[in-house]
């Protein structure tokens, strides 16, 4: 079965051939980023440290586009968005917000968290289960919504 890295690598050599440009820079800056990976622990990157490369370059594009928005260029915010487009080809399918709550609320019973001070007890609790299937800065939100008195 063709690897995550090794998809990449294909699909490069594709919009290499094709002359797509954006997505010939994304992946390029992604291999980089997963070689890099692999020199820093000196053996090859595994599927989930993958995933993490890739939401971390997601991380990354969408404070750019905040930023690009409050400075005004929304060109720079448009091609930060569709580098965004490329990066979540190579995620796995993303866990539904509805579900997500539910795991959540789980969690917060379980663990026994009331406030925002709870909320590590609450992370340690759902990562292992959510773990590349949903964008941390959602996860984060939806957890401390439970965690704050209404």
């Amino acid at each position: 079965m063709e690897t995550l890295k090794q998809k990449i690598k294909n699909n490069l050599n594709s919009v290499l051939k094709e002359g797509d440009t954006l997505s010939r820079s994304v992946l390029g800056m992604l291999l980089a980023a997963i070689m890099n990976k692999e020199l820093a622990k000196g053996k090859e990157a595994t599927q989930e440290e993958i995933i993490e490369i890739i939401f971390s370059e997601l991380k990354k594009r969408k404070e750019s586009v905040l930023a690009f928005e409050k400075g005004n260029r929304k060109d720079l915010a448009d091609k930060e968005r569709a580098e965004i487009k490329v990066l979540e080809k190579y995620l796995p399918e993303q866990m539904p917000e509805d579900e997500l709550r539910k795991i959540i609320k789980e969690a917060v019973g379980k663990t026994g968290a009331t406030t925002v001070k709870d909320m590590g007890k609450v992370m340690a609790e759902i990562m292992p289960q959510i773990k590349g299937k949903a964008d941390g800065s959602l996860v984060s939100k939806i957890v401390k919504e439970s965690l704050t008195p209404k």
